[in-house]
């Protein structure tokens, strides 16, 4: 079951992004935003490598991965704005979203209060779902909108940057790490199979 959720995810990624150019990017992250975790250390170092194929521009694979995350981001601070955390808890599992991922971003945003939403985008996890504690505590939407969009910027950058200078060097590398392909596929396989199942096991454990 893992092997197939896994295969489905890097397919729909690639796949979405090689046929929908900036729309895909921006489609893939505003899932990613949405609280459904669909990795962005994925999303945008792909993109990044097809600027250094010259399909895309490291600023439009910014700019574009930045929108949509202000919108996935939105649409996840409405659910938490009108649903609440009740409604997050019951229907969080069917996105793998678990009581404890919630728990931390809710967390966060107590501690840090509003700043939260702009330092989370750089925080791997948290700035998945930062955007429902930020709806359930009803932060105006303008601030809301701005903190998210300014603090998506530099990670859609820096992870869009990785990407094209990897693809940059890729005749120098790609025959280095080809001997490796095989190792660096199960590592990948693996890391995407324990996060799958460590956010199925938390549903468990709360069910």
């Amino acid at each position: 079951m893992i092997g197939k959720i896994i295969a489905v995810l890097a397919g729909f990624i690639i796949g979405g992004i090689s046929s929908l150019g900036y729309w895909g990017v921006a489609i893939m992250m505003a899932i990613e935003s949405a609280a459904i975790p669909l990795p962005s250390e994925i999303i945008m170092p792909f993109a990044g490598y097809l600027v250094s194929q010259g399909k895309f521009t490291l600023l439009g694979i910014t700019l574009a991965g930045s929108i949509g995350s202000v919108v996935g981001s939105v649409l996840a601070w409405w659910v938490g704005l009108r649903g609440g955390r009740r409604f997050i808890e019951k229907y969080g599992k069917y996105v793998l979203l678990s009581r404890h991922d919630l728990d931390m971003a809710d967390n966060f945003f107590k501690k840090y209060g509003v700043a939260t939403v702009f330092f989370s985008r750089m925080l791997p996890v948290v700035r998945t779902f930062i955007s429902l504690p930020a709806g359930i505590a009803k932060m105006n939407l303008s601030k809301f909108i701005i903190y998210t969009f300014l603090g998506s910027l530099p990670w859609c950058f820096f992870l869009g940057y990785i990407g094209k200078k990897l693809g940059d060097n890729w005749d120098t590398l790609g025959a280095y790490f080809h001997k490796f392909d095989l190792a660096i596929g199960i590592i990948i396989f693996f890391a995407l199979a324990l996060f799958i199942r460590r956010h199925l096991k938390l549903q468990n454990d709360n069910s």
